[in-house]
């Protein structure tokens, strides 16, 4: 990827960014779903201690929800905005661009990191107030939240990007994607301990980076003595590291040649078609 797109990118997801806060609509929509479901999640049952543990229910769930809001962000929410894109005729734009189709990949993936990244702030403070839920005390643990926060999306947000220029159309994008990723939630260790599901099962979860960003994210969030109920008993943030990287690049590898061929599948013949479509659904 060169400086150039490199640049525009960041320049668009910033641009991106700043229309997502101006929205009223779009940010009370995130705002609710994300840390208003959290909040009363917290409210809930966040108090409570987890038998055996010693910790409140509230670090488990903290841990767990911001693992899931990431994933869900780049492998649902953004895969219905790229369909969305591509039902407009901005996928067709990029064809006229240089390096139109890197730049809008890497303006993707600073859009959704922004995004995420304000949300777990405020998720984090919501807690605290709410929940009673204790701030990583070290440095070094908000270092890490920093570093599984970003490769965590670079590893989601590709995929979900190949997968948005894969999805038939907006409208049943919904459809299509929530019954893969709920199930791949319940066997990733968000919801319960990874180590109570049969070991093919966990095998075939340590697959896929949502294990691996709950793994980063409970490694800053829970002490070190809980480390003992995960597999190998220990955190494995450099495997952690290794994995996530691993998807960002296969992702940043794949993800540009499925956007480029569906940009140049497009036409104007189709977007009109496809506009029609639309004027003539929205008149019933």
């Amino acid at each position: 990827m060169n400086t150039r797109a490199l640049t525009i990118g960041i320049r668009r997801g910033w641009a991106e960014h700043v229309h997502y806060l101006r929205s009223r609509r779009e940010l009370a929509s995130g705002l609710v779903g994300t840390v208003g479901v959290y909040v009363l999640l917290v409210r809930w049952q966040g108090d409570t201690l987890v038998e055996g543990t010693g910790q409140s229910q509230a670090v488990l769930m903290t841990a767990g929800f911001v693992a899931f809001s990431l994933f869900s962000a780049g492998l649902m929410n953004l895969p219905m905005g790229i369909a969305a894109d591509r039902e407009e005729g901005a996928l067709l734009r990029l064809r006229t661009v240089p390096g139109g189709t890197r730049a809008y990949l890497v303006a993707r993936a600073v859009s959704v990191l922004l995004q995420i990244a304000g949300h777990v702030l405020l998720m984090l403070a919501a807690g605290a107030v709410f929940a009673g839920l204790g701030l990583p005390p070290a440095a070094g643990d908000w270092l890490t939240l920093a570093w599984v926060l970003a490769l965590g999306t670079l590893a989601v947000v590709p995929i979900g990007a190949a997968i948005g220029a894969l999805l038939p159309g907006p409208r049943n994008a919904a459809s299509i994607l929530s019954l893969p990723l709920m199930a791949l939630t319940l066997v990733s260790g968000v919801m319960f301990p990874l180590g109570r599901l049969p070991e093919g099962v966990q095998w075939v979860a340590q697959m896929f980076p949502l294990y691996w960003q709950g793994l980063g994210l409970r490694s800053v969030f829970l002490p070190d003595s809980m480390a003992v109920a995960e597999i190998g008993g220990s955190w494995r943030l450099a495997e952690t590291a290794a994995v996530l990287g691993a998807w960002a690049v296969a992702g940043l590898l794949l993800a540009p040649v499925l956007l480029l061929r569906a940009a140049r599948r497009e036409s104007g013949a189709r977007l009109a078609e496809r506009q029609e479509r639309r004027a003539a659904q929205g008149a019933f």
